[in-house]
């Protein structure tokens, strides 16, 4: 067997890309849910599939493996809610998605660009590029 360099980081690298994929669908679904929640009052079924531009049938599914996972809770004829830890994971979204926002406004992307852009970056980037996403934020706004 022939040996790669530097093939256990690349492994760790895609590892970790796998995994925010695997949790993007969940956090956008979650953060969707408590963002209709708190500008209608309620989250419905149909109203997500809207807004992610997905049939109601993919939005379903969606929805079922968010209870599997204990982030919603959904009942026939009723809108649906999150659970704490729902409610956790879309904070916490919501707070990369900021970071990421004003990152790139800072940098003088267009607010409707970094918008767009935030909307990939924000399930993929580490904790450590985010803080640092902050801290020149910061620098940029102070002018320096």
């Amino acid at each position: 067997m022939v040996q790669v360099p530097g093939a256990a980081r690349r492994a760790a690298a895609f590892r970790r890309m796998r995994d925010a994929r695997s949790s993007e669908v969940a956090e956008d679904y979650v953060e969707l849910v408590g963002d209709l929640i708190a500008e209608h009052g309620s989250a419905r079924l149909t109203d997500l599939a809207d807004c992610l531009g997905v049939a109601p049938a993919t939005a379903a599914k969606a929805l079922q493996r968010l209870q599997r996972d204990g982030l919603v809770e959904t009942r026939p004829y009723r809108s649906i809610s999150l659970t704490e830890a729902g409610e956790a994971m879309a904070s916490a979204s919501r707070e990369r998605h900021r970071i990421v926002h004003e990152f790139l406004t800072a940098l003088g992307v267009s607010g409707e660009t970094a918008e767009a852009d935030a909307e990939g970056i924000e399930h993929h980037v580490s904790p450590e590029t985010l803080s640092l996403f902050e801290k020149m934020t910061e620098r940029l706004r102070k002018g320096g």
